[in-house]
């Protein structure tokens, strides 16, 4: 895929992340509300918008560097994949978090992100192919830290993380086995 449609993508991605933010600061935080609220039917709308919203500007830039470099290599199989990962990615994730998590409103694009960094790892296993282990390489030297979001900590979705992380597995697993789902 062309460079520059994949960096378009991707700045037109942090751009509605940051205008969301901005309606949400000037609105006392009151998009959060839609944020994914486990085993609650109107919890069930934060499959949507929680990867979108985050709690404080601090949230947000904490996140866009790692989602865009994360969006960037799952990209390198092109548009439709990414979306098609990126997705399944917030849909599985958030089903996990709405059927298991605690029982507090959960938002913010973390759960994604985990979910492309162990998409990247699988694939890279699954695919066995210089490219994807390179990339893996690259992801498991830069984003190691990442393990350390499984651990609990007050104000933390770690069941996003978790969830985020076990959806980026098995959308691998699917995506790259002789599956249905998998391109031909």
């Amino acid at each position: 895929m062309e460079m520059g449609k994949r960096l378009q993508v991707i700045i037109a991605f942090m751009a509605v992340l940051v205008a969301v933010q901005l309606v949400n600061a000037f609105t006392a935080n009151s998009l959060v509300s839609h944020g994914l609220v486990p085993r609650t039917l109107s919890g069930l709308q934060g499959l949507i918008f929680a990867p979108f919203l985050h709690g404080s500007v601090r949230h947000l830039l904490s996140n866009l560097v790692p989602l865009a470099v994360l969006s960037w290599l799952v990209m390198s199989e092109g548009l439709e994949r990414y979306f098609r990962v990126a997705i399944l990615v917030a849909l599985i994730g958030g089903l996990l978090v709405w059927c298991f998590g605690r029982q507090y409103v959960h938002v913010g694009a973390s759960g994604l992100i985990f979910g492309l960094w162990t998409y990247v790892l699988a694939r890279a296993w699954y695919q066995r192919s210089i490219l994807s282990v390179l990339i893996a390489m690259f992801v498991v030297v830069t984003y190691s830290g990442l393990v350390f979001g499984f651990i609990p900590v007050p104000g933390v979705s770690f069941e996003g993380h978790i969830a985020g992380a076990v959806a980026g597995v098995f959308i691998a697993w699917i995506m790259h086995s002789k599956s249905l789902l998998a391109d031909t």
